[in-house]
């Protein structure tokens, strides 16, 4: 029996959106034979996309927050809400393929699989966006700039350092387990990737499958809401929380330190005074930060997960070995 799905769809001032894209992700789900449930969570949207919804797919169940709190805080109550065993976690400007989640399934025919995602077409539909994420850890320091993906139809599984919070299919038990995302992120940036080291570090894997594709208009939303520097704050300030919560204890001092005097000191000394409000910020998030520590503690401990960021990116290339692989 095919797996069942809940689709689960944040939305802010979306309308248009959810007219355009709704329908190929229906196609989609209906070319995969599940059963399924479309969840929408909608931000307190002014531009009657709830109305939309009503008059036009009344079988979808709607979640109306009362205040605007961020991606994750969306996400997660949808993936409370959720009933099916796989959960579709989705933009609402992101337009599948119609055999997307055909491609995407199989894999949880593997219990070790945490989650899936396709390939993020730019606009066009013509210009890889994200592809698998490569990571590299080095002087205290996750990257995952490097993106690959196989240059063969046939290729075994890609692994990847991270799912695209915009169009990824994941375990829902796993992801109960993991409490979904940690919403000190909020309101957007880093959640995904630090969802998917808490995958890693507890021994699922997240893979890559490039015959699934999507077309992503690209921080939509995000860039019509928030300047640029502002949302340049709160990236940088979340990659300052991504390796407060993550790293080793004994690693921590030292990371403050190149932190603050490699980093801070360099771009204000630049006259980029906006990574000041981003390292306030991470200041003023230290007992979020130390809940966090303490939460994934706990989780390992149970699941007896043991690895650092350093074995999940060793991991990662270890998978990646002998794999005939495009760079972008």
């Amino acid at each position: 029996m095919n797996k069942t799905i809940s689709v689960v769809l944040p939305n802010f001032n979306g309308k248009n959106l959810l007219e355009s894209f709704l329908p190929f992700t229906i196609m989609a789900l209906n070319q995969a034979n599940c059963a399924y449930e479309i969840i929408v969570v909608d931000d307190v949207s002014q531009d009657n996309s709830i109305l939309f919804l009503e008059e036009n797919y009344p079988e979808i169940i709607q979640i109306k927050n009362t205040q605007n709190k961020g991606f994750s805080f969306s996400c997660n109550q949808g993936i409370l809400a959720a009933k099916n065993e796989l959960v579709l976690l989705l933009n609402s400007d992101v337009k599948l393929s119609v055999d997307y989640l055909e491609k995407l399934i199989p894999y949880f025919d593997d219990v070790d699989t945490f989650g899936v995602m396709g390939q993020i077409l730019d606009k066009s539909g013509e210009k890889i966006e994200v592809a698998a994420k490569v990571p590299r850890f080095k002087c205290l320091k996750l990257k995952s700039d490097k993106q690959v993906h196989p240059k063969s139809l046939f290729s075994s599984k890609i692994p990847t350092t991270f799912l695209s919070g915009a169009n990824c299919l994941i375990d829902r038990e796993k992801l109960l387990d993991l409490e979904g995302f940690d919403e000190i992120y909020s309101p957007f940036y880093t959640e995904d990737l630090d969802l998917s080291m808490r995958a890693w570090k507890l021994g699922w894997k997240c893979y890559y499958e490039h015959q699934a594709t999507c077309i992503h208009l690209g921080s939509h939303t995000t860039k019509s809401h928030f300047q640029k520097t502002k949302i340049k704050e709160i990236y940088f300030r979340n990659r300052m929380l991504f390796h407060a919560i993550h790293l080793n204890r004994k690693d921590i001092r030292r990371w403050q330190f190149q932190l603050f005097f490699l980093e801070v000191i360099p771009k204000l000394l630049l006259g980029q005074f906006w990574i000041l409000r981003s390292y306030i910020g991470l200041l003023d998030h230290k007992r979020q930060i130390q809940k966090s520590r303490r939460k994934i503690r706990k989780l390992m401990m149970r699941k007896r997960g043991k690895k650092s960021i350093a074995d999940v990116t060793n991991e990662i290339h270890f998978l990646l070995e002998n794999k005939e692989l495009n760079i972008l």
